[in-house]
């Protein structure tokens, strides 16, 4: 994948597109086996028995309890990325921004080995932090897209961003099952539930372990920025400026500003839906013993992670074909219909059909999502600003989409009736994407 070269890479080269993209290969397994797969599962596990949070004299259910506890990271995420992504495009350092949030992260990986239920405020905080880490880190990353190909090369490297993402976090996502579920071959001790819950926390290791590894790759091989300015007492109030230009020029790109307003609202059902995928199968499917659980989710983990790489790559081939907005079109189509479905199924057969249909598209429309804005935005230097509009596009989308996901948790007592309300905002960004001019001219 790469070759003995010097530094710097040439923009459009092979070399630094594979460099950029094995940021994704050391980043994935972060919402692989955090977001999705193993500590959802842990989490729900540590709640055999007790099924609620004591929070500020309040018990609140605590599927409930992470929901909020995402929404509130992605509320800080979405004010503070704007101003480090102003501050690093005016420094022209946006890679030194990206190292601090790749360490923090990994470290608060890390500290998720001490997640107990006697110290759950500490283990809420290093998973907030995780969150911090792995959501900015990703908005600087985003941003090297127009930095390192053009934009008749963008579909394909975003596709081959999440494609080694994929196929990276699937072989870490193994090794840490056959911990799981082979514990004493790794000289684990203990009963067998006791046994996998301490595999599950050397899980929590080992990402943050490879995430800090791993990226050393694009650390080596991207260049730090575009231009250099010296540091000086006016920085953040130019972090603010900077944002104030990208915001002007949002107003006047119509089809910019047209296919953010539909990202935000698909957004909302999709990032949400991924971040609860396993919290739901863990409390909604009927399996017929915790061991049953604990496999049945982790293989329907992976179904989605293999599957979607081949609907990364099926995905940009069909937007060069059909063109980018077609292709959008149908995948939210596709995602209304799967909540729908979703909301009916109870058997572990029912779980892994709609989880193989939902890694189809689901690596599709983040992929292409991400290819699409940074081919409508305008030729630019500061892309770090450029994508952190996007980024709290997102983030935003995440944390109305978390905190309507819990509320409705919290009071009806079911995971179900959300899942029927984001099948809407997929429609919505149906509708929302057939105003948008097209992108592909």
């Amino acid at each position: 994948m790469f070759y003995k070269t010097t530094r710097p890479l040439k923009k459009g080269s092979r070399e630094l597109i594979n460099a950029w993209a094995s940021y994704d290969w050391a980043n994935s397994v972060y919402p692989l086996v955090i977001s999705s797969a193993i500590f959802p599962i842990y989490y729900g596990s540590l709640f055999t028995e007790i099924k609620t949070i004591d929070f500020l004299g309040s018990q609140v259910k605590y599927s409930a309890m992470i929901s909020f506890i995402n929404a509130f990271a992605f509320m800080i995420i979405s004010l503070i990325t704007p101003i480090l992504s102003g501050i690093a495009d005016y420094i022209g350092n946006k890679k030194k921004f990206m190292k601090f949030f790749v360490y923090l992260g990994s470290i608060s990986c890390i500290g998720l080995y001490w997640f107990e239920l006697n110290t759950i405020y500490l283990g809420l905080t290093f998973y907030f932090f995780s969150l911090i880490g792995v959501w900015c880190s990703f908005t600087f990353y985003n941003s090297y897209l127009p930095d390192i190909a053009y934009p008749h090369q963008q579909n394909r490297a975003s596709a081959r961003g999440y494609s080694m993402g994929y196929i990276g976090s699937v072989i870490l996502l193994l090794f840490n099952l056959s911990m799981v579920m082979n514990p004493k071959f790794y000289g684990i001790q203990g009963s067998k539930f006791e046994a996998s819950m301490i595999a599950m926390k050397y899980s929590f290791i080992s990402v943050g372990l490879w995430w800090a590894l791993f990226s050393q790759i694009s650390f080596f091989y991207l260049p730090k920025g575009n231009h250099s300015n010296k540091i000086s007492r006016d920085i953040f109030w130019n972090g603010y400026k900077e944002l104030r230009l990208v915001l002007n020029q949002l107003i006047d790109n119509i089809r910019l500003k047209r296919f953010l307003t539909a990202f935000f609202i698909y957004s909302m059902s999709l990032q949400t839906v991924l971040l609860i995928a396993t919290y739901f199968g863990e409390a909604e499917i009927q399996w017929s013993d915790s061991t049953e659980k604990t496999v049945g989710l982790i293989v329907s983990i992976l179904l989605i992670q293999i599957v979607a790489i081949f609907g990364a790559i099926l995905t940009a081939r069909a937007s060069e074909r059909f063109g980018n907005l077609t292709v959008l079109i149908v995948i939210n189509i596709i995602w209304a219909i799967l909540c729908v479905r979703a909301f009916y199924i109870h058997t572990p057969m029912e779980f892994y059909l709609i989880a193989g249909f939902v890694g189809l598209v689901m690596g599709g429309l983040q992929s292409l999502s991400r290819a699409t804005y940074s081919i409508c935005i305008p030729e630019t230097n500061d892309t770090a600003s450029f994508f952190s509009f996007y980024s709290v596009t997102e983030k935003v989308a995440i944390i109305i989409g978390m905190i309507m996901f819990g509320m409705i948790d919290q009071i009806t007592g079911s995971m179900r009736n959300s899942v029927l309300i984001f099948a809407v905002f997929f429609v919505a960004g149906v509708i929302l994407l057939l105003r948008v001019p097209k992108v592909n001219d």
